[in-house]
């Protein structure tokens, strides 16, 4: 089966255009105040119109106030949410939406590891393992080591931190995971995404089968 590919924290229609050509079956939208990717409810909304039929929507939320949440579905046609805060299983189950929760591998170990933590949340529909420690924001550009990743665990895995074209191809084949996740790898400059280095980085996608 191939690796599926997120390409998250995108900002702009063009660049919303241009991951979906080369390929991309999810893109990011940010809704976290302090990331320097975070996106206005109506930017965001502008964004998912012209995003390329069966490439999925996805929105990223970090401890965020229910209210909030419900005010940009209300707005932004998104497919599923992902929660990379303390959020509880009853928080974010009681969205119409499917989730994703982001498990922060750094001293995760400490805390009963990745099944005990990911047995709490049933229902979400995948995991996204990260670099920085449980409950932080991530998005640090840090990769961790990837033979950490379950590979036994029911539900798909999602592998972000620190990719880029140069690595996105080890990294599927030690952590043989079900798909990537990239942001500042493919970026000129902080929420502007490069070309060039979306298409090195599907290509490193491919040569990882």
């Amino acid at each position: 089966m191939r690796c599926r590919v997120k390409v998250c924290g995108i900002t702009s229609v063009a660049d919303a255009q241009m991951v979906c050509a080369a390929g991309v079956d999810a893109i990011g939208l940010v809704f976290y105040p302090k990331s320097k990717r975070n996106l206005e409810i109506v930017q965001a909304a502008e964004i998912c119109r012209a995003v390329s039929p069966f490439v999925t929507t996805v929105g990223l939320f970090l401890d965020a106030d229910a209210d909030f949440v419900r005010e940009v579905l209300a707005v932004v046609p998104l497919d599923v949410l992902q929660f990379h805060g303390s959020e509880t299983p009853d928080y974010c189950r009681q969205f119409p939406r499917p989730y994703m929760k982001a498990v922060g591998m750094k001293g995760l170990a400490a805390s009963g590891g990745f099944h005990a933590y990911a047995d709490c949340y049933p229902d979400a529909q995948g995991f996204l393992v990260d670099s920085h420690a449980p409950g932080a924001a991530g998005g640090t550009g840090e990769t961790f080591d990837w033979t950490q990743v379950p590979q036994d665990y029911p539900k798909p895995i999602i592998l972000a931190g620190g990719l880029t074209p140069e690595n996105v191809a080890q990294a599927i084949r030690t952590s043989r995971v079900y798909a990537v996740d990239v942001s500042s790898g493919v970026e000129s400059s902080p929420g502007v995404k490069d070309a060039a280095k979306v298409a090195a980085f599907m290509a490193g996608v491919a040569a990882s089968a």
